[in-house]
Parts: structure tokens; C-alpha cells; sequence
């Protein structure tokens, strides 16, 4: 998984190379972070481990996500548990799941548009924002189970 991880970091930082200033996404920025979204049974563990480190370096901040994570509710205006709601910066970013990883520049996988965040591209033709495209191969989850990010850190 982590292969897949550096793989995907690697072709979105292209990604972010080729679309430049057409970029919305900067830390701050987390309109993407609002709703929710299932992950892997690898994210899980990826957010679990980054949990864990960040609980031996700053524990206070550690208890906050966690406290964030406990009284999570479920609907499409709740921000990610992992979002820090004071600095708009995500708690767990080296961590994060492949969904958040690869949404904001424009990705293909398989052909497909996988997503292009709302603010990224703004007065971009479609032909500007297909240039700007990269192609990633993902794999498919390795156990088929899906969970959430709050319920990965409870």
C-alpha cells in the first residue's frame, strides 16, 4: 500500500505542476473535507498510525482529534474529524486517505475523471483542464471493506 501511496503523491504533484495557478487547493482551503466519504481498510490503518505518531509528538492535539473523531456525526456539512476546524489544516496530512490525495488537480484513472474540485480550474476550457490531467492506476482495496474516518480513529 505504501507503493500505491508514493505512486499517487508522485502523479499528483505532477498533476499540481502542470495545472499551476489553476490550483485552488492550499492549506487553509477544505472544501473537500466537508461530508462524508468512505475509505479503505489501508487508509484506516494509515490514519491509525499517523494517530499514533502524532499522539507521541503532540498529545494535546492528539486529544483533540480523537475528542473530534468520538462525537463525529454522519452528514453531508460535518467536517472530516481530522480537520483541525481552527487552522483549516488537516491533523493527519501525511497520512491521509487516497480519496483526499487524489482529489483537487484533474486525475483519470482507468480512462475516468475521477474528480476535479469545484475550486481548482476556474475559467479553465475543458481542453486546458484535460492537459493538465494525470493518469493514476488504482488497486482495488485489499479486503473490499469500506469505514469512515471516525470510525478508522475511535
Amino acid at each position: 500500500m505504501q507503493d500505491l501511496v508514493q505512486i499517487i503523491d508522485a502523479a499528483m504533484a505532477e498533476a499540481v505542476r502542470k495545472s499551476g495557478a489553476w490550483i485552488a487547493c492550499r492549506a487553509g482551503c477544505f472544501e473537500c473535507c466537508i461530508g462524508p466519504f468512505e475509505i479503505t481498510q489501508g487508509d484506516a490503518r494509515r490514519l491509525r498510525e499517523g494517530l499514533a505518531a502524532l499522539t507521541a509528538t503532540d498529545p494535546e492535539r492528539a486529544a483533540r482529534l480523537r475528542q473530534r473523531a468520538s462525537v463525529h456525526v454522519v452528514d453531508d456539512e460535518a467536517l472530516c474529524p481530522a480537520l483541525d476546524p481552527e487552522s483549516g489544516t488537516c491533523d493527519l496530512y501525511e497520512a491521509r486517505p487516497i480519496t483526499c490525495r487524489m482529489f483537487g488537480p484533474a486525475v483519470r484513472s482507468g480512462g475516468a475523471v475521477v474528480g476535479v474540485c469545484e475550486l481548482c480550474y476556474v475559467g479553465a476550457s475543458d481542453e486546458e483542464i484535460a492537459a493538465c490531467a494525470v493518469e493514476v492506476e488504482l488497486e482495488e482495496p485489499e479486503d473490499g471493506q469500506e469505514t469512515t474516518v471516525a470510525m478508522a480513529l475511535v
